[in-house]
């Protein structure tokens, strides 16, 4: 009987140690098909391609108001709003659109100042800010709307920039996608030569938009005499830029 005990535990010991190794082998296997198929998504050649449009500019977008300050609050409304409906006036005297002006902000602070005697801030009075958003649509008048602008709003006029651009950019995207694509191909080819492997199908592509623009600043205060030269506005060149991430497949 003790001899039945010992074959009989004998074979239960075998059965499980069998049954724990095709466990160990099935498990091993899934992992093996895990790698392979994130290897599978990672091989090719991923690059990265750029294409560039050179423009000329053909809107400018200027940012300007007025400003004024007085000891109550009243009085620099008032005067803001005076010099605003002058600056309005010229703007539309030139050409502009009242589509193409919009308000940015307007802002009614207090103004102070620091009085050392007895370390104390002073109130002097009170500061009017009124700033739009002016597109002009022919860059060639630009100088001339400022400094009408300018010699409107007299010494409450305030011009903060001007940002040259492209109004409508996507009509040279077409221009710029193929010159990204053919720099991406460009790319890839050289990478598959270097690296001794055949370039196959593009399997993955995605596109970003890029408009360049160049802004002037300005001086906070603008004061325009009749004698001064139209201020100079020269638009230059700007880029639109497309790029173009591309996966090939490799062999």
């Amino acid at each position: 009987m003790k001899k039945g005990l010992l074959i009989l535990g004998t074979a239960l010991v075998v059965l499980v140690l069998a049954v724990s190794a095709w466990g160990c082998g099935s498990f091993s296997s899934g992992s093996d098909v895990n790698q392979s198929n994130v290897s599978q998504q990672n091989n090719g050649i991923w690059v990265t391609g750029v294409g560039k449009v050179t423009v000329t500019p053909d809107l400018a977008v200027v940012s300007l108001g007025v400003q004024a300050q007085s000891s109550t609050v009243a009085d620099a409304q008032q005067q803001a709003a005076k010099a605003m409906v002058d600056v309005m006036a010229a703007l539309k005297s030139n050409g502009v659109a009242d589509k193409d002006i919009a308000t940015q902000y307007y802002n009614i602070t207090p103004v102070y100042s620091y009085d050392r005697d007895t370390g104390k801030q002073v109130l002097e009075g009170y500061s009017v800010s009124n700033t739009v958003t002016v597109k002009i649509r022919t860059v060639g008048n630009a100088g001339i709307v400022i400094d009408a602008v300018a010699s409107a709003g007299g010494d409450y006029t305030r011009i903060n920039s001007v940002t040259l651009t492209v109004d409508k950019p996507e009509q040279y995207n077409e221009q710029a996608r193929e010159a990204a694509m053919n720099d991406a191909a460009n790319r890839a080819k050289q990478l598959a030569k270097l690296s001794g492997v055949k370039l196959g199908k593009t399997t993955y592509i995605n596109e970003s938009l890029n408009s360049s623009s160049q802004t002037i600043y300005y001086d906070s205060g603008v004061k325009a005499a009749p004698s001064v030269p139209t201020t100079p506005i020269n638009p230059g060149e700007t880029e639109v830029t497309l790029t173009v991430q591309v996966v090939y497949s490799i062999s």
